[in-house]
């Protein structure tokens, strides 16, 4: 299925390639991958060169995928089961000298897009899930009150809509729609 994005303007075709998949093969990936994934995050910007994020990584079928495919809400557990590997990026509020880091957030999701372009380029398809239950994830994983539960993210070699149940098979076929430049960008 190709879902590059049409734009108006000649963006890199890494952006245009990378969509929120949830449909996935079979097909495992490598350890190696998984690491090359995560080198790329490491490379993100960040407030202070804080690099405030973590990933906790689990291949399918092992107990740390299956305690991560519980903490989903039901809509998105319906289709992640299916992926070769589950992460749980997490982020800490602190900088390493206690103060707050107001940017957290903000460093975590550029980690994760960069995790996410080298996923795309390698073949690698993701999606990004909020929906989860972060109280349970704080305890199942045993996490400090300084690390925040930012995403859980399912990754995978594409697979086909048509093995995902309804609604999912119709929103994985559906071509992607964004916001149009005029309603996000504002000249002063």
């Amino acid at each position: 299925m190709n879902k590059t994005a049409t734009t108006q303007y000649p963006v890199n075709s890494l952006i245009k390639e990378r969509w929120s998949a949830r449909a996935f093969s079979d097909k495992n990936i490598s350890d190696e991958l998984l690491n090359q994934f995560v080198e790329a995050a490491s490379w993100a910007a960040s407030s202070m060169n804080e690099q405030p994020w973590i990933y906790y990584v689990a291949h399918r079928g092992t107990e740390g995928f299956n305690q991560m495919l519980e903490l989903l809400m039901p809509g998105n557990k319906a289709w992640a089961k299916d992926a070769a590997v589950l992460m749980i990026s997490l982020a800490k509020k602190n900088f390493s000298n206690g103060n707050p880091n107001r940017h957290y957030m903000h460093d975590v999701g550029a980690a994760n897009q960069n995790l996410m372009l080298e996923a795309t380029a390698n073949g690698v398809l993701g999606h990004l899930m909020g929906g989860f239950d972060v109280v349970k994830t704080k305890e199942v994983f045993n996490l400090e009150e300084e690390l925040d539960p930012v995403v859980i993210i399912a990754l995978g070699y594409p697979g086909n809509a048509e093995q995902l149940p309804a609604p999912f098979n119709e929103r994985e076929a559906a071509p992607r729609m964004r916001k149009e430049l005029s309603d996000i960008l504002v000249r002063k």
